[in-house]
């Protein structure tokens, strides 16, 4: 279901498109700006020049939908992991949603533990970009249940055994299975009788006890954990 309101009313998301195919970029723009409440305010063909291009700029990209492969750099790799690492440094508010041509279990696992919060295939419908945009925004995370099953599959591969050291309270354990299932801190809220504060309040303690870099991150630490199998 998508959620950005149509309402003029509704604040604008910004968007930013890191795409070195010009008319894929250009029918991504196409595309959300039909969707009232979304603005795309910054394009690059180029992963490289990204960080000092929106250091430069006014305004910054709520949102960014980063291509997976991007030209090199020279000799020097820096595609969609690069991007993300590097604004995952210098921009840390902005959420980053990861495009690739095909679903790559090699790559799903490894981009959300370093600093994606969503990934998406170019072939997916329009409805699901909005509802990804939308996730970030406001879970914090958006990842569907082709990039669960991906990341599964690698930790059943590699058979990765549970490395975590530090106890978690009950309360926080529940807190994260619902925050893997994708509710918002007002739905974890409701369902377990607390407010929202005390809700960022788990989820603050998570991310610290975690080493997790954000909400994607904390789903990723529950499966390899054992925490929660989806």
């Amino acid at each position: 279901m998508n959620n950005i309101s149509s309402s003029s009313t509704t604040a604008v998301t910004r968007i930013g498109l890191v795409e070195d195919q010009f008319l894929f970029r250009q029918g991504m723009r196409a595309i959300l700006q039909t969707r009232q409440g979304l603005e795309v305010i910054f394009e690059s063909a180029e992963g490289y020049t990204v960080v000092d291009q929106l250091k430069a700029s006014a305004v910054l990209p709520d949102v960014m939908l980063v291509d997976l492969s991007l030209p090199p750099l020279g000799k020097e790799e820096f595609g969609g992991k690069e991007v993300a690492l590097a604004l995952r440094q210098h921009f840390p508010d902005i959420k980053i949603i990861i495009l690739s041509g095909h679903e790559d279990e090699n790559f799903i696992a490894d981009l959300i533990g370093n600093g994606a919060h969503g990934y998406l295939i170019k072939d997916s419908d329009p409805s699901e970009v909005f509802d990804a945009i939308t996730a970030v925004i406001t879970k914090g995370s958006y990842i569907n249940p082709r990039a669960l099953k991906a990341i599964q599959n690698q930790v059943s591969r590699k058979r990765v055994s549970p490395s975590f050291n530090t106890q978690l309270t009950k309360r926080e354990e529940e807190v994260l299975q619902l925050i893997c299932l994708q509710l918002t801190s007002e739905e974890i809220a409701d369902k377990l009788s607390i407010s929202v504060k005390t809700v960022h309040g788990y989820r603050i303690s998570l991310l610290e006890k975690t080493n997790s870099i954000n909400v994607a991150g904390l789903t990723l630490f529950a499966i390899k954990n054992g925490f929660v199998k989806l």
